[in-house]
């Protein structure tokens, strides 16, 4: 019997563990790092054993196969020793690919993965197609081919997840943008993060597709000096396409196989020129699968958006608030800063990836009124925008949220779009933005 050894107790590596039991492995699972009780609870019933709060080495490096969580490092010690031993690491995404034959739609990008996904889903699942989500979001990939076969499967993926794949070939591979994320874990090396983002495709054959932004001029230059054997098909909301999807006299062109769809943009729940890229991302996927215009203009109007993505909470005393929770990184502020229309008091900050903030000014010199910093170390923010507008720094959502209605006039709006990482003062991006609503609920 293969020993299968999981590193990380999360949804990737409780799900894989899943898998590879039915699949006949002896797993073992370790997390150096506590796991959640209901995780140790699946576990227990799938008679599946595991280790918690600390790597036991010898258990590990009698693995045949190791899975390693999208959050370990290649970096880390134990990587180091497996490699050295010569035993093979992979992702979630590939183990759980071994084990199906179903079609894959994959979705990654910088920024809009969840809501392109989510999007997806519902366009497929209106259609009446059975489909099953999963990947950085809902159910883990290898869980969702452990105990459901749907006619697709819609994944949201990530750089880290890509980059333990093998094999892992998606029947249709969704690139929405590329920009600077996550450099820590590329040695600062923006090329390494972009060639992780074209991993989606390396495996593709011309039986498949890749959807990209036409826009973005980071994947237009690796298209240029890079061969992709998949058909790839561009969307732009800049110029017309010949085939793919444009955006023209507000109305959204999708060209395929000499059949085109055409859809009112006042159509669209989605708000904000991302979301209108976001949206042709999610019906060329669906119109290769040959969902018909009706099922697709009707989805669209009925769609709501992602959790956490730019959410309106409430409006209380003719101030708006908005939770942007999930914006993690810089080009997700950007979208949203561009999107809404001023003033905003924006609140900001968490744990810093390395980011440069200074793409941010013109929005901050035109229609942010104040910033109200929000983490344990918010040095680099204060550095870039001292100049530009007031800051005022506080050490809790109650705290910056109170801060924000006393700088807020009726019309303003106060948009938490934290640029950062959650972890230093909060759990996760979901528990930055609920405690946001709770605060703004308080109001």
């Amino acid at each position: 019997m293969k020993r299968l050894v999981i590193l990380g107790g999360g949804e990737s590596g409780v799900g894989t563990a899943i898998l590879g039991k039915k699949e006949g492995f002896d797993v073992f699972l370790s997390d150096r790092g506590q796991l959640k009780p209901h995780y140790r609870d699946t576990l227990d019933k799938e008679g599946i054993a595991w280790e918690e709060g600390a790597h036991n080495e010898d258990k590990i490096l009698s693995a045949d196969l190791i899975m390693k969580s999208p959050g370990i490092p290649d970096k880390a010690p134990i990587i180091q020793k497996a490699k050295a031993k010569g035993i093979s690491i992979v992702s979630e995404i590939e183990f759980a690919s071994r084990y199906t034959n179903t079609p894959i739609i994959a979705i990654t990008g910088s920024n809009g993965k969840t809501t392109t996904t989510l999007l997806t889903h519902h366009l497929l699942k209106e259609a009446g197609i059975e489909v099953g989500l999963g990947g950085n979001i809902g159910y883990s990939f290898a869980e969702l081919v452990a105990t459901q076969h749907p006619a697709y499967y819609v994944l949201e993926i990530s750089s880290f997840q890509l980059d333990g794949i093998v094999h892992f070939a998606p029947h249709i591979a969704v690139l929405l943008n590329i920009t600077p994320d996550h450099l820590d874990r590329y040695d600062y090396k923006f090329e390494n993060y972009i060639a992780s983002k074209f991993r989606i495709a390396m495996n593709q054959t011309q039986n498949d597709y890749l959807i990209y932004d036409a826009d973005d001029p980071v994947i237009a230059e690796w298209l240029s000096s890079h061969t992709i054997n998949s058909k790839l098909i561009p969307f732009s909301i800049e110029k017309e396409l010949k085939e793919g999807a444009f955006l023209k006299d507000n109305k959204i062109y999708i060209m395929l196989d000499n059949q085109t769809t055409e859809i009112e943009v006042e159509d669209i729940s989605l708000r904000g020129k991302h979301n209108l890229k976001n949206t042709m991302a999610a019906t060329v996927a669906a119109r290769l699968l040959n969902i018909r215009d009706q099922s697709l203009r009707e989805s669209l109007k009925g769609f709501k958006g992602a959790a956490h993505r730019l959410e309106e909470v409430k409006t209380v005393e003719g101030i708006t608030y908005i939770n942007d929770s999930k914006a993690t990184n810089v080009n997700s502020v950007y979208y949203a800063l561009d999107t809404i229309g001023g003033p905003i008091i924006w609140i900001v900050g968490g744990q810093d990836k390395g980011n440069d903030y200074t793409a941010l000014l013109p929005f901050i010199n035109e229609k942010v009124k104040a910033i109200v910093c929000l983490g344990v170390d918010n040095t680099p923010i204060i550095r870039t925008f001292s100049q530009s507008a007031p800051i005022i720094e506080t050490h809790s959502m109650e705290e910056a949220v109170l801060t924000a209605r006393k700088l807020a006039s009726e019309g303003d709006t106060v948009l938490l779009s934290p640029a950062c990482a959650s972890f230093d003062l909060f759990k996760s991006y979901e528990d930055r933005g609920d405690q946001f609503k709770a605060a703004v609920a308080k109001l």
